[in-house]
């Protein structure tokens, strides 16, 4: 059997979609293998949504170039965002490259492989789906899921925010059909999935294009937790126009739907996010959240935050500061602006200095540290449900897993027999970063 070397940058999306190519190559013979200088095929699935992803991708095959060049068969190829933005520039880059590929091209990785083989030669292969259906064929479900498991329902963009390439290199949006999402869940239930997370750019726009029986996002929710077997049930990500206090209704009435939710906030400054086209304002963000809150007291919230975009005034970015506050979230994604090519914020003036850039970046992590420090204070002492995903790296402890908020933990078992897909209660001990620590009870 050939040995194929996979490595993602990005977002879930992009572990998804690696997830998927694994499964599909290993119907052609490929198993993965965790060394480089062993494989026989190596991608790398990349993201283009920040300039330092892109960065990472070019110093990756920097460092592949020689594997290349001591080993002609080894094929390399590259696939998912930047390769859909960049296509025969990225050929030109690095010509030891074998293929391009984008994310709409990821049922035909096999394919891909195969015409390299056959004739030698190099090629870009992008495009978007022109099916107005999203459909996702059966024989690449995997067999062995995990005890956490993602599931497609949506994919591509119509938000056109100003500074996002997704709905350039991903397309427009489309759905799968409700029947087809609860056949997957059940057979990854089969197979051993305890929770299921859906998984889209913009779940809440769920059955708004491209089914035949729409049906709203609440709805399918609601569908999904009536699967037997399915013991929790998760989503992201989320955008703030799209969610609905019929979704909030569901976080009340369905036991199975973990309390947390991620919603992008970017800015708390109007001007900010009209400049972003976010077609929200904060305090409309900010009502929806409370309502959230006021209904599912322990939910926690987790964010994205871009500080230094074009026009951020000094009081702008105290607005920003000001929302975290009040929203409290227990995790932020946090970056400084790059401007990304073809997005309409790239034609903006970028007058903000990189030095200011970076030490707002750094205060607001370091706001965010306290916030999650005093979060986390709060579960030390207290019993919190974990569900067990893996074995732990951290010394001293023997399984990782997440609790209902989708804070990480590290369990000691003690003496207790435990595997991936046992939920069980820990007393928690000690609290690292969004990270907790404890032992395993009765």
């Amino acid at each position: 059997m050939k040995q194929v070397y996979l490595d993602t940058f990005g977002c879930q999306m992009n572990v998804a979609d690696t997830d998927r190519m694994e499964l599909l190559l290993f119907h052609s013979g490929y198993r993965r293998t965790q060394e480089k200088e062993d494989a026989d095929l190596i991608l790398v699935n990349t993201c283009s949504i920040r300039e330092k992803a892109e960065q990472k991708t070019f110093s990756l095959f920097g460092s592949l170039k020689p594997l290349k060049l001591a080993n002609p068969d080894l094929i390399l190829g590259l696939t998912g965002c930047l390769g859909q933005q960049d296509g025969k520039k990225l050929l030109q880059r690095m010509p030891y490259l074998d293929f391009v590929m984008g994310p709409d091209q990821v049922d035909g990785v096999a394919h891909a492989v195969d015409k390299v083989r056959s004739n030698g030669k190099s090629f870009v292969w992008t495009g978007f789906d022109q099916e107005k259906t999203y459909s996702i064929p059966e024989f690449s479900l995997p067999k062995a899921p995990g005890a956490s498991t993602f599931v497609n329902i949506i994919k591509g963009c119509d938000k056109f925010c100003s500074f996002c390439v997704v709905p350039y290199t991903r397309g427009r949006e489309k759905s799968r059909e409700p029947d087809e999402l609860y056949r997957e869940i059940r057979h990854l239930v089969e197979y051993g999935a305890k929770e299921i997370i859906l998984l889209g750019q913009n779940v809440n726009s769920y059955g708004k294009r491209g089914l035949k029986n729409p049906i709203p996002f609440h709805e399918l929710l609601y569908g999904v937790a009536q699967i037997p077997g399915v013991e929790r049930l998760r989503f992201t990500t989320s955008h703030p126009n799209d969610f609905t206090r019929e979704t909030i209704r569901a976080y009340q009435d369905i036991d199975i739907l973990m309390n947390h939710l991620h919603l992008p906030v970017q800015s708390g400054n109007n001007e900010v996010l009209k400049a972003m086209r976010r077609d929200h304002t904060i305090e409309e963000y900010r009502e929806l959240l409370f309502e959230l809150k006021s209904k599912v007291p322990d939910i926690c919230i987790s964010t994205d935050i871009i500080v230094g975009f074009p026009g951020e005034t000094g009081e702008a970015f105290e607005d920003t500061l000001r929302i975290m506050e009040e929203i409290g979230y227990s995790s932020s994604f946090i970056f400084s602006y790059s401007p990304r090519p073809g997005t309409p914020a790239n034609e903006l003036n970028d007058s903000i200095a990189e030095e200011i850039k970076k030490r707002r970046l750094q205060e607001a992590i370091a706001l965010q540290s306290r916030l999650t420090s005093e979060i986390g204070q709060h579960y030390i002492g207290n019993n919190t449900e974990v569900l067990i995903e893996g074995r732990s790296s951290k010394p001293g402890y023997t399984f990782k897993g997440r609790n209902p908020q989708y804070w990480g933990a590290n369990v000691q078992a003690g003496e207790k027999t435990l595997k991936a897909g046992d939920t069980v209660k820990v007393r928690v001990q000690s609290v690292s970063g969004h990270s907790l620590s404890g032992k395993a009870t009765l």
